[in-house]
């Protein structure tokens, strides 16, 4: 009889921590955007996309094993207290298979964790299929951007930031090279980031899947400057994209700096005025 009003407690704390438990599920399991994806922006990529659901294995993964975590204190916690200032509770020494399982199963977890990361990287440095081939340039402060396929070339400069113009649904095959100190090429929606090393051409391939305007920003601190060094991506379909690159063309052939504007409901090459000058070969991505 004494052990039943302890027992009722505990059941209570018990079925109270089960309903707390259910109510986040519930509440969350109705959430939409940015709390959906857990805080991540919205990809714009297809590699962006495999990101995001890496990110969600893994964080299914870490609020599987709190939640057992948890449940494990707060049933220690509550069926194995002490009851009494004179009881001293049962001493255990060891328990070989819980010892061997609380081990494997981490090893395991890892395991898999490290498993699907590895395939989603190579994915990206998976450059088979890419008919467009742009190099990156970062130099203090700003950005260069080679169509490689088409001999043209956008340049930036501090103030001015450059613009990258791709077209969606089409695997780019990307180069990145520095003249000078270590940058990093990141668009936000891109879900996506690599360094920008002197000396090296990093490499990987990006399919952009939605049309749009997209901030891009240099995140390896490079010097006075580094909060200048910024840019946008313009992602267009094939048809905008082709009449950009023709009348690009022209005015590269000028040796004027090109920018793509919006009038209304439809997209224009302007000339920029004269941009950086041409970097020495050393500066080229390949």
């Amino acid at each position: 009889m004494p052990d039943r009003p302890r027992r009722t407690s505990r059941s209570r704390s018990l079925s109270r921590v089960l309903a707390l438990v259910a109510l986040l599920a519930a509440t969350t399991s109705g959430c939409k955007g940015a709390v959906s994806r857990i805080g991540w922006p919205a990809p714009v990529t297809k590699e962006g996309r495999d990101t995001l659901n890496v990110w969600y294995g893994s964080f299914t993964t870490a609020c599987i094993v709190g939640g057992i975590v948890i449940v494990l204190i707060l049933w220690a916690a509550l069926w194995y207290h002490r009851r009494s200032p004179d009881q001293l509770p049962r001493q255990v020494r060891y328990n070989l298979p819980i010892e061997v399982l609380y081990t494997l199963i981490p090893v395991v977890i890892v395991a898999v964790l490290f498993y699907f990361t590895a395939i989603r990287e190579n994915d990206m440095d998976h450059f088979k299929g890419s008919k467009l081939n742009v190099g990156v340039v970062g130099f203090q402060w700003s950005w260069q951007f080679n169509y490689l396929n088409d001999g043209l070339s956008v340049t930036g400069r501090p103030g001015e930031p450059p613009q990258l113009v791709l077209p969606v649904g089409e695997k780019i095959h990307f180069y990145e090279t520095s003249p000078d100190v270590i940058h990093a090429w990141w668009v936000i929606p891109f879900l996506f980031k690599r360094d920008v090393v002197p000396g090296r051409v990093n490499e990987f391939a990006l399919t952009v899947t939605k049309t749009g305007v997209f901030q891009g920003k240099c995140t390896e601190y490079c010097g006075v400057d580094h909060d200048r060094m910024l840019f946008t991506v313009r992602a267009v379909d094939q048809a905008t994209y082709q009449s950009w690159l023709a009348q690009a063309k022209q005015i590269a052939a000028s040796g004027e700096n090109v920018a793509l504007v919006r009038e209304g409901n439809t997209l224009r090459v302007v000339q920029q005025g004269p941009g950086q000058a041409e970097p020495p070969a050393r500066e080229r991505a390949p």
